[in-house]
Protein backbone atom coordinates (compact mmCIF):
# COMPACT_ATOMS: atom_id res chain seq x y z
CA UNK A 1 0.00 0.00 0.00
CA UNK A 2 1.06 3.47 -1.20
CA UNK A 3 1.30 6.32 1.69
CA UNK A 4 1.95 9.48 0.64
CA UNK A 5 5.76 10.34 1.83
CA UNK A 6 6.02 13.52 4.72
CA UNK A 7 8.32 15.41 3.44
CA UNK A 8 6.87 18.73 4.51
CA UNK A 9 5.37 17.05 8.03
CA UNK A 10 7.08 17.12 11.28
CA UNK A 11 7.31 14.43 13.28
CA UNK A 12 7.93 14.08 16.93
CA UNK A 13 11.17 15.09 18.36
CA UNK A 14 13.14 12.29 19.77
CA UNK A 15 16.15 13.84 20.93
CA UNK A 16 17.30 17.19 23.24
CA UNK A 17 18.46 19.31 20.85
CA UNK A 18 21.47 22.21 22.30
CA UNK A 19 20.97 24.25 19.67
CA UNK A 20 18.51 26.72 21.92
CA UNK A 21 21.10 26.51 24.45
CA UNK A 22 23.70 28.96 23.22
CA UNK A 23 26.29 28.29 25.83
CA UNK A 24 25.94 24.74 25.39
CA UNK A 25 25.87 24.83 21.67
CA UNK A 26 28.85 27.59 21.30
CA UNK A 27 31.08 25.29 23.91
CA UNK A 28 34.78 24.37 22.71
CA UNK A 29 35.08 21.00 21.53
CA UNK A 30 32.80 18.43 19.21
CA UNK A 31 29.40 17.77 19.59
CA UNK A 32 26.83 15.61 17.90
CA UNK A 33 25.80 16.98 14.18
CA UNK A 34 22.10 16.33 15.79
CA UNK A 35 23.04 18.75 18.94
CA UNK A 36 24.26 21.57 16.73
CA UNK A 37 20.94 22.26 15.27
CA UNK A 38 21.07 20.06 12.27
CA UNK A 39 18.40 17.96 13.49
CA UNK A 40 14.68 19.52 14.10
CA UNK A 41 12.24 16.98 13.68
CA UNK A 42 10.05 19.99 14.92
CA UNK A 43 10.98 22.36 11.18
CA UNK A 44 8.11 22.73 8.87
CA UNK A 45 9.88 23.61 5.46
CA UNK A 46 9.02 26.90 4.32
CA UNK A 47 7.66 27.21 0.47
CA UNK A 48 11.30 28.75 -0.86
CA UNK A 49 13.34 25.67 0.71
CA UNK A 50 15.14 23.96 -1.34
CA UNK A 51 14.66 19.94 -0.09
CA UNK A 52 16.54 17.30 -0.94
CA UNK A 53 15.74 13.41 0.56
CA UNK A 54 18.74 11.19 0.93
CA UNK A 55 19.06 7.20 1.20
CA UNK A 56 21.30 6.68 3.87
CA UNK A 57 22.56 3.65 5.01
CA UNK A 58 24.21 4.71 8.52
CA UNK A 59 27.59 3.26 9.25
CA UNK A 60 27.68 1.00 13.07
CA UNK A 61 26.79 2.84 16.06
CA UNK A 62 25.42 5.35 14.31
CA UNK A 63 21.68 6.27 14.46
CA UNK A 64 19.66 7.33 11.69
CA UNK A 65 18.81 10.38 12.94
CA UNK A 66 22.20 11.73 13.70
CA UNK A 67 23.57 10.48 10.06
CA UNK A 68 20.90 12.67 8.61
CA UNK A 69 22.42 15.45 10.89
CA UNK A 70 25.93 14.67 9.29
CA UNK A 71 24.71 15.03 6.13
CA UNK A 72 22.94 18.03 6.39
CA UNK A 73 25.41 19.45 8.59
CA UNK A 74 28.47 18.64 5.93
CA UNK A 75 26.37 19.47 2.86
CA UNK A 76 25.79 23.21 4.15
CA UNK A 77 27.80 24.97 7.62
CA UNK A 78 29.06 22.55 9.76
CA UNK A 79 32.33 21.06 10.16
CA UNK A 80 33.46 18.61 12.95
CA UNK A 81 34.28 20.15 15.30
CA UNK A 82 32.59 23.40 17.15
CA UNK A 83 33.62 26.80 15.60
CA UNK A 84 33.38 30.58 16.93
CA UNK A 85 32.99 32.10 13.38
CA UNK A 86 29.23 30.11 13.30
CA UNK A 87 28.09 33.02 15.34
CA UNK A 88 29.01 35.58 12.66
CA UNK A 89 26.59 34.54 10.64
CA UNK A 90 22.76 33.91 10.52
CA UNK A 91 23.64 30.23 11.91
CA UNK A 92 19.88 28.91 12.42
CA UNK A 93 18.94 30.43 8.57
CA UNK A 94 22.21 29.00 7.11
CA UNK A 95 22.19 25.39 8.72
CA UNK A 96 20.28 22.68 6.70
CA UNK A 97 17.68 20.99 8.79
CA UNK A 98 17.39 17.75 8.77
CA UNK A 99 13.49 17.11 10.13
CA UNK A 100 12.59 13.77 9.05
CA UNK A 101 14.00 9.99 8.86
CA UNK A 102 12.35 7.14 8.04
CA UNK A 103 13.03 3.62 7.13
CA UNK A 104 13.11 2.59 3.40
CA UNK A 105 10.97 -0.24 2.89
CA UNK A 106 12.19 -3.75 2.24
CA UNK A 107 15.76 -3.40 4.00
CA UNK A 108 16.91 -4.16 7.22
CA UNK A 109 16.88 -7.04 9.62
CA UNK A 110 14.86 -10.48 7.88
CA UNK A 111 15.94 -8.83 4.51
CA UNK A 112 18.92 -8.97 2.06
CA UNK A 113 19.68 -5.68 2.14
CA UNK A 114 21.06 -3.77 5.84
CA UNK A 115 18.98 -1.20 6.54
CA UNK A 116 18.56 1.77 4.85
CA UNK A 117 16.63 5.38 5.56
CA UNK A 118 15.31 7.84 3.67
CA UNK A 119 16.06 11.62 5.37
CA UNK A 120 14.39 14.58 4.15
CA UNK A 121 16.72 17.63 4.32
CA UNK A 122 15.57 21.42 3.87
CA UNK A 123 18.18 24.17 2.93
CA UNK A 124 17.37 27.70 2.57
CA UNK A 125 17.19 29.27 -0.83
CA UNK A 126 19.67 31.80 0.30
CA UNK A 127 22.40 29.26 0.43
CA UNK A 128 22.46 29.09 -3.25
CA UNK A 129 24.14 30.97 -5.91
CA UNK A 130 21.24 31.81 -8.65
CA UNK A 131 20.96 30.56 -11.96
CA UNK A 132 24.16 28.10 -11.26
CA UNK A 133 23.97 23.92 -11.04
CA UNK A 134 27.80 24.09 -10.26
CA UNK A 135 27.02 25.86 -7.33
CA UNK A 136 24.01 23.80 -6.24
CA UNK A 137 25.90 20.80 -6.95
CA UNK A 138 28.48 21.89 -5.07
CA UNK A 139 26.66 22.44 -1.99
CA UNK A 140 24.40 19.18 -2.36
CA UNK A 141 26.87 16.38 -3.29
CA UNK A 142 29.84 18.24 -2.61
CA UNK A 143 31.46 16.53 -0.04
CA UNK A 144 29.02 14.28 2.01
CA UNK A 145 29.35 11.12 -0.40
CA UNK A 146 32.74 10.59 1.41
CA UNK A 147 31.87 11.23 4.74
CA UNK A 148 32.61 8.72 7.21
CA UNK A 149 29.82 8.81 9.36
CA UNK A 150 27.48 7.07 6.71
CA UNK A 151 28.59 3.70 4.56
CA UNK A 152 26.73 4.59 1.95
CA UNK A 153 24.40 7.60 0.58
CA UNK A 154 22.52 8.12 -2.45
CA UNK A 155 20.51 11.60 -3.17
CA UNK A 156 16.94 10.27 -4.16
CA UNK A 157 15.36 13.58 -5.15
CA UNK A 158 14.44 16.66 -4.75
CA UNK A 159 11.87 20.02 -4.68
CA UNK A 160 13.53 23.11 -6.06
CA UNK A 161 11.58 25.89 -5.01
CA UNK A 162 9.65 28.17 -7.87
CA UNK A 163 11.61 30.91 -7.16
CA UNK A 164 15.03 29.05 -8.05
CA UNK A 165 13.55 27.79 -10.33
CA UNK A 166 12.91 31.19 -12.16
CA UNK A 167 16.96 31.66 -11.63
CA UNK A 168 17.39 29.72 -14.64
CA UNK A 169 16.74 29.70 -18.68
CA UNK A 170 15.42 26.15 -19.10
CA UNK A 171 15.35 24.62 -21.86
CA UNK A 172 16.35 27.00 -24.98
CA UNK A 173 14.00 25.66 -27.59
CA UNK A 174 11.42 23.05 -25.79
CA UNK A 175 9.16 20.17 -27.50
CA UNK A 176 6.65 22.36 -28.51
CA UNK A 177 8.85 24.77 -30.47
CA UNK A 178 10.72 21.88 -31.44
CA UNK A 179 7.75 20.53 -33.34
CA UNK A 180 6.70 23.75 -35.26
CA UNK A 181 10.54 24.20 -36.61
CA UNK A 182 10.31 20.65 -37.64
CA UNK A 183 6.91 20.73 -38.78
CA UNK A 184 6.13 17.26 -37.39
CA UNK A 185 2.99 16.45 -35.03
CA UNK A 186 1.77 13.67 -33.89
CA UNK A 187 3.86 11.26 -33.17
CA UNK A 188 7.54 10.52 -31.95
CA UNK A 189 10.60 11.52 -33.65
CA UNK A 190 12.55 8.73 -35.09
CA UNK A 191 16.30 8.97 -35.23
CA UNK A 192 19.72 6.66 -35.38
CA UNK A 193 23.04 6.90 -33.83
CA UNK A 194 25.43 5.79 -36.64
CA UNK A 195 27.40 3.15 -36.60
CA UNK A 196 29.76 2.59 -36.12
CA UNK A 197 30.26 5.14 -34.19
CA UNK A 198 34.08 4.99 -34.55
CA UNK A 199 35.92 4.09 -37.28
CA UNK A 200 34.24 5.58 -40.39
CA UNK A 201 36.18 8.42 -42.59
CA UNK A 202 33.69 11.38 -42.87
CA UNK A 203 32.50 10.05 -46.65
CA UNK A 204 31.30 7.11 -45.37
CA UNK A 205 29.61 8.62 -42.06
CA UNK A 206 27.89 11.06 -44.33
CA UNK A 207 26.50 8.10 -46.75
CA UNK A 208 24.88 6.59 -43.55
CA UNK A 209 23.10 9.90 -42.56
CA UNK A 210 21.66 10.37 -46.09
CA UNK A 211 20.61 6.74 -46.12
CA UNK A 212 18.87 6.91 -43.26
CA UNK A 213 17.36 10.08 -43.65
CA UNK A 214 16.40 8.87 -46.94
CA UNK A 215 14.64 6.29 -45.34
CA UNK A 216 12.01 8.10 -43.54
CA UNK A 217 13.78 8.96 -40.09
CA UNK A 218 13.72 12.77 -38.84
CA UNK A 219 17.35 13.02 -37.45
CA UNK A 220 20.59 10.96 -37.08
CA UNK A 221 23.33 11.52 -34.64
CA UNK A 222 26.50 11.51 -33.69
CA UNK A 223 27.66 9.25 -31.04
CA UNK A 224 29.22 10.36 -27.41
CA UNK A 225 32.89 9.81 -28.09
CA UNK A 226 33.03 11.14 -31.95
CA UNK A 227 34.43 14.05 -31.79
CA UNK A 228 37.17 14.86 -33.30
CA UNK A 229 39.62 11.91 -33.84
CA UNK A 230 42.53 11.02 -36.32
CA UNK A 231 40.24 8.79 -38.67
CA UNK A 232 37.54 11.67 -38.80
CA UNK A 233 38.49 15.27 -38.25
CA UNK A 234 35.17 17.14 -37.18
CA UNK A 235 35.07 19.78 -39.74
CA UNK A 236 34.99 17.11 -42.27
CA UNK A 237 32.42 15.26 -40.33
CA UNK A 238 30.28 18.25 -40.19
CA UNK A 239 30.55 19.21 -43.80
CA UNK A 240 29.73 15.26 -44.80
CA UNK A 241 26.92 15.32 -42.61
CA UNK A 242 25.49 18.59 -43.37
CA UNK A 243 25.59 17.71 -47.44
CA UNK A 244 23.82 14.46 -46.00
CA UNK A 245 20.99 16.57 -44.32
CA UNK A 246 20.11 18.78 -47.49
CA UNK A 247 20.30 15.75 -50.26
CA UNK A 248 17.87 13.67 -47.78
CA UNK A 249 15.43 17.25 -46.94
CA UNK A 250 15.60 17.92 -51.28
CA UNK A 251 14.72 14.20 -51.57
CA UNK A 252 12.02 14.07 -49.30
CA UNK A 253 10.30 17.23 -48.80
CA UNK A 254 10.78 16.95 -45.03
CA UNK A 255 12.49 18.86 -42.61
CA UNK A 256 15.82 16.76 -41.37
CA UNK A 257 18.48 17.22 -39.03
CA UNK A 258 21.65 15.67 -37.68
CA UNK A 259 22.88 15.68 -34.15
CA UNK A 260 26.77 16.77 -34.53
CA UNK A 261 28.51 16.37 -31.29
CA UNK A 262 30.32 19.83 -30.55
CA UNK A 263 31.86 18.29 -27.08
CA UNK A 264 35.39 19.36 -27.27
CA UNK A 265 38.23 19.79 -24.47
CA UNK A 266 37.80 23.01 -23.97
CA UNK A 267 34.44 25.77 -24.15
CA UNK A 268 36.36 27.75 -26.51
CA UNK A 269 36.59 24.29 -28.86
CA UNK A 270 33.06 23.70 -28.32
CA UNK A 271 31.85 27.16 -29.20
CA UNK A 272 34.14 27.01 -32.69
CA UNK A 273 32.28 23.96 -33.65
CA UNK A 274 28.49 24.96 -32.32
CA UNK A 275 29.31 28.37 -34.74
CA UNK A 276 30.30 26.02 -37.54
CA UNK A 277 27.46 24.18 -37.08
CA UNK A 278 24.74 26.85 -37.35
CA UNK A 279 26.76 28.55 -40.69
CA UNK A 280 26.31 24.93 -42.28
CA UNK A 281 22.52 24.94 -41.95
CA UNK A 282 22.00 22.62 -39.15
CA UNK A 283 19.22 23.12 -36.70
CA UNK A 284 20.61 20.92 -33.09
CA UNK A 285 23.86 20.56 -32.17
CA UNK A 286 24.79 18.16 -29.38
CA UNK A 287 26.64 17.83 -25.68
CA UNK A 288 27.80 15.22 -23.43
CA UNK A 289 27.23 15.39 -19.93
CA UNK A 290 31.06 14.77 -19.00
CA UNK A 291 31.73 18.20 -20.08
CA UNK A 292 30.20 19.71 -16.77
CA UNK A 293 27.45 21.53 -15.50
CA UNK A 294 28.98 24.58 -16.25
CA UNK A 295 29.81 23.81 -19.47
CA UNK A 296 26.33 22.57 -19.90
CA UNK A 297 24.84 25.98 -18.88
CA UNK A 298 27.09 27.67 -21.58
CA UNK A 299 26.12 25.56 -24.50
CA UNK A 300 22.36 25.93 -23.37
CA UNK A 301 23.37 30.14 -23.37
CA UNK A 302 24.69 29.54 -26.71
CA UNK A 303 21.99 27.61 -28.23
CA UNK A 304 19.20 30.09 -26.99
CA UNK A 305 20.99 32.96 -28.62
CA UNK A 306 21.63 31.36 -31.73
CA UNK A 307 17.88 29.60 -32.18
CA UNK A 308 19.51 25.74 -31.67
CA UNK A 309 17.88 22.64 -30.44
CA UNK A 310 20.16 21.31 -28.06
CA UNK A 311 20.96 17.66 -27.43
CA UNK A 312 22.24 16.10 -24.45
CA UNK A 313 23.76 13.04 -24.68
CA UNK A 314 23.77 11.25 -20.76
CA UNK A 315 27.38 9.77 -21.24
CA UNK A 316 28.94 8.72 -17.53
CA UNK A 317 25.32 9.41 -16.06
CA UNK A 318 25.31 5.72 -14.73
CA UNK A 319 28.52 6.07 -13.02
CA UNK A 320 26.61 7.11 -9.89
CA UNK A 321 22.63 6.47 -11.26
CA UNK A 322 22.99 2.72 -11.60
CA UNK A 323 23.43 1.43 -7.74
CA UNK A 324 20.58 1.66 -5.69
CA UNK A 325 22.47 2.37 -2.40
CA UNK A 326 24.85 5.04 -3.24
CA UNK A 327 24.91 7.62 -6.06
CA UNK A 328 22.38 9.90 -7.35
CA UNK A 329 18.90 9.13 -9.17
CA UNK A 330 18.63 9.77 -13.12
CA UNK A 331 15.57 11.67 -11.72
CA UNK A 332 17.85 14.66 -10.29
CA UNK A 333 20.27 14.13 -12.79
CA UNK A 334 16.48 15.62 -15.10
CA UNK A 335 15.75 18.44 -13.14
CA UNK A 336 19.05 20.06 -12.78
CA UNK A 337 19.16 19.55 -17.07
CA UNK A 338 15.76 21.06 -17.81
CA UNK A 339 16.84 23.77 -14.97
CA UNK A 340 19.92 24.16 -17.19
CA UNK A 341 18.38 24.70 -20.67
CA UNK A 342 18.59 21.37 -22.52
CA UNK A 343 15.91 20.45 -25.49
CA UNK A 344 17.20 16.67 -25.29
CA UNK A 345 18.01 14.03 -23.03
CA UNK A 346 18.43 10.22 -23.03
CA UNK A 347 15.64 9.00 -20.74
CA UNK A 348 15.48 5.55 -20.91
CA UNK A 349 14.10 3.07 -22.83
CA UNK A 350 12.09 0.36 -21.02
CA UNK A 351 12.66 -2.49 -23.31
CA UNK A 352 16.45 -1.80 -24.80
CA UNK A 353 19.36 -2.77 -23.90
CA UNK A 354 19.97 -0.15 -21.38
CA UNK A 355 18.71 0.13 -17.41
CA UNK A 356 15.57 0.74 -17.10
CA UNK A 357 12.75 -0.04 -14.60
CA UNK A 358 9.01 1.35 -16.37
CA UNK A 359 7.96 2.22 -13.02
CA UNK A 360 11.06 5.02 -12.96
CA UNK A 361 11.17 5.48 -16.60
CA UNK A 362 7.58 7.05 -16.42
CA UNK A 363 8.63 9.30 -13.45
CA UNK A 364 11.90 10.65 -15.59
CA UNK A 365 9.65 11.03 -18.43
CA UNK A 366 7.47 13.32 -16.48
CA UNK A 367 9.95 15.28 -14.84
CA UNK A 368 11.49 16.46 -18.27
CA UNK A 369 7.89 16.53 -19.81
CA UNK A 370 5.09 18.00 -17.64
CA UNK A 371 4.45 21.58 -16.36
CA UNK A 372 3.36 19.91 -13.24
CA UNK A 373 4.44 16.59 -11.63
CA UNK A 374 2.54 15.25 -8.58
CA UNK A 375 4.24 12.93 -5.87
CA UNK A 376 4.04 9.46 -7.44
CA UNK A 377 6.27 6.69 -4.98
CA UNK A 378 5.30 4.24 -7.19
CA UNK A 379 6.88 6.43 -9.86
CA UNK A 380 10.04 7.17 -7.35
CA UNK A 381 8.37 10.65 -7.21
CA UNK A 382 8.82 11.93 -3.32
CA UNK A 383 7.74 15.40 -4.26
CA UNK A 384 5.23 17.65 -5.63
CA UNK A 385 7.16 19.49 -8.50
CA UNK A 386 5.61 22.71 -10.42
CA UNK A 387 8.29 23.80 -13.18
CA UNK A 388 7.39 27.82 -13.27
CA UNK A 389 6.66 27.52 -17.13
CA UNK A 390 9.81 26.08 -17.56
CA UNK A 391 9.78 24.83 -20.93
CA UNK A 392 9.44 20.90 -21.41
CA UNK A 393 12.25 18.60 -22.46
CA UNK A 394 12.02 16.00 -25.03
CA UNK A 395 12.99 12.68 -24.15
CA UNK A 396 15.36 10.02 -26.19
CA UNK A 397 15.12 6.53 -26.17
CA UNK A 398 17.86 5.01 -27.29
CA UNK A 399 19.81 1.48 -26.94
CA UNK A 400 18.80 -2.09 -28.49
CA UNK A 401 15.22 -0.56 -29.14
CA UNK A 402 14.13 -1.97 -32.89
CA UNK A 403 10.82 -1.89 -35.07
CA UNK A 404 9.28 -5.18 -33.47
CA UNK A 405 9.40 -3.42 -30.09
CA UNK A 406 6.84 -0.13 -31.21
CA UNK A 407 4.30 -0.45 -29.99
CA UNK A 408 5.76 -1.25 -26.09
CA UNK A 409 7.84 1.88 -27.22
CA UNK A 410 4.27 4.13 -28.02
CA UNK A 411 3.15 2.52 -24.62
CA UNK A 412 5.48 3.56 -22.22
CA UNK A 413 6.88 6.21 -23.35
CA UNK A 414 4.48 8.13 -24.88
CA UNK A 415 4.47 10.82 -28.25
CA UNK A 416 6.65 13.46 -26.85
CA UNK A 417 9.95 11.18 -27.48
CA UNK A 418 12.74 10.25 -30.47
CA UNK A 419 13.05 6.84 -30.83
CA UNK A 420 16.82 6.17 -31.97
CA UNK A 421 17.37 3.09 -33.78
CA UNK A 422 20.83 2.56 -34.37
CA UNK A 423 21.59 -0.95 -35.12
CA UNK A 424 17.96 -1.23 -35.00
CA UNK A 425 18.53 0.65 -38.69
CA UNK A 426 21.96 0.84 -39.77
CA UNK A 427 22.16 -3.60 -39.19
CA UNK A 428 19.12 -3.98 -41.64
CA UNK A 429 19.62 -6.70 -43.88
CA UNK A 430 18.29 -4.77 -46.82
CA UNK A 431 20.53 -1.98 -45.80
CA UNK A 432 20.09 1.33 -43.72
CA UNK A 433 17.56 2.91 -45.91
CA UNK A 434 15.13 -0.09 -45.71
CA UNK A 435 16.01 -0.03 -42.24
CA UNK A 436 14.75 3.81 -41.66
CA UNK A 437 11.82 2.65 -43.57
CA UNK A 438 11.00 -0.45 -41.44
CA UNK A 439 10.80 2.08 -38.63
CA UNK A 440 9.07 4.70 -39.85
CA UNK A 441 6.25 2.21 -41.33
CA UNK A 442 6.21 0.39 -37.99
CA UNK A 443 5.51 3.90 -36.03
CA UNK A 444 3.09 4.90 -38.82
CA UNK A 445 1.14 1.76 -38.42
CA UNK A 446 0.95 1.95 -35.01
CA UNK A 447 -0.06 5.63 -35.03
CA UNK A 448 -3.03 5.08 -37.16
CA UNK A 449 -4.42 1.89 -34.34
CA UNK A 450 -3.90 4.14 -31.92
CA UNK A 451 -5.56 6.82 -33.17
CA UNK A 452 -8.93 4.62 -34.42
CA UNK A 453 -9.02 3.31 -30.57
CA UNK A 454 -7.93 0.19 -31.04
CA UNK A 455 -5.09 -1.58 -28.09
CA UNK A 456 -2.71 -1.14 -29.99
CA UNK A 457 -0.28 -2.46 -27.05
CA UNK A 458 -2.32 -6.13 -27.00
CA UNK A 459 -2.85 -6.44 -30.73
CA UNK A 460 0.89 -4.55 -31.28
CA UNK A 461 2.85 -7.75 -32.93
CA UNK A 462 -0.59 -8.93 -35.25
CA UNK A 463 -0.93 -4.81 -36.52
CA UNK A 464 3.19 -4.97 -37.29
CA UNK A 465 2.46 -8.46 -39.12
CA UNK A 466 0.05 -6.71 -41.37
CA UNK A 467 1.79 -3.88 -42.25
CA UNK A 468 4.55 -6.29 -43.06
CA UNK A 469 2.47 -7.70 -45.81
CA UNK A 470 2.83 -5.04 -48.11
CA UNK A 471 6.19 -3.60 -46.39
CA UNK A 472 9.49 -5.63 -47.32
CA UNK A 473 11.51 -3.69 -44.80
CA UNK A 474 9.50 -4.20 -42.25
CA UNK A 475 9.24 -7.94 -42.74
CA UNK A 476 12.75 -8.26 -43.26
CA UNK A 477 13.46 -5.97 -39.76
CA UNK A 478 10.63 -8.63 -37.93
CA UNK A 479 12.13 -11.83 -39.25
CA UNK A 480 15.56 -10.49 -37.87
CA UNK A 481 14.81 -8.55 -34.51
CA UNK A 482 11.26 -9.39 -33.70
CA UNK A 483 12.06 -12.23 -30.98
CA UNK A 484 15.36 -10.16 -29.64
CA UNK A 485 14.48 -8.77 -25.58
CA UNK A 486 16.77 -7.39 -22.77
CA UNK A 487 14.35 -8.64 -20.05
CA UNK A 488 17.02 -8.59 -17.32
CA UNK A 489 16.17 -7.47 -13.74
CA UNK A 490 16.41 -3.87 -13.42
CA UNK A 491 18.95 -2.51 -10.55
CA UNK A 492 17.16 0.77 -9.83
CA UNK A 493 13.29 -0.23 -9.33
CA UNK A 494 10.16 1.00 -7.09
CA UNK A 495 10.71 0.99 -2.97
CA UNK A 496 7.24 1.24 -3.14
CA UNK A 497 4.50 -0.75 -5.20
CA UNK A 498 0.78 -0.47 -5.20
CA UNK A 499 -0.98 -3.28 -3.70
CA UNK A 500 -4.72 -3.71 -3.27
CA UNK A 501 -6.48 -3.06 -0.17
CA UNK A 502 -10.00 -4.09 1.40
CA UNK A 503 -12.93 -1.58 1.01
CA UNK A 504 -14.04 0.55 3.85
Amino acid sequence: MLTKAPATAPRQATVQSTAGNTSARYKSGVLKYKEMGYWQPDYRPKETDLIAMFRITPQEGVDADEAAAAVAGESSTATWTVVWTDRLTACELYRAKAYHVEPVPNTGPGTKTEQQHFAYIAYDLDLFEPGSIANLTASIIGNVFGFKAVKALRLEDMRIPVAYLKTFQGPATGIVVERERLDKFGRPLLGATTKPKLGLSARNYGRVVYEALKGGLDFVKDDENINSQPFMHWRDRFLYCMEAVNRAQADTGEVKGHYLNVTAGTMEEMYERAEFAKELGSVIVMIDLVIGYTAIQSMAKWARRNDMILHLHRAGNSTYSRQKNHGMNFRVICKWMRMAGVDHIHAGTVVGKLEGDPLMIKGFYDTLREPSVKQSLEHGLFFDQEWASLNKVMPVASGGIHAGQMHQLLHYLGEDVVLQFGGGTIGHPMGIQAGATANRVALEAMIMARNEGRDYLAEGPQILQAAARWCSPLKAALDTWGEVTFNYESTDTSDFVPTATASA
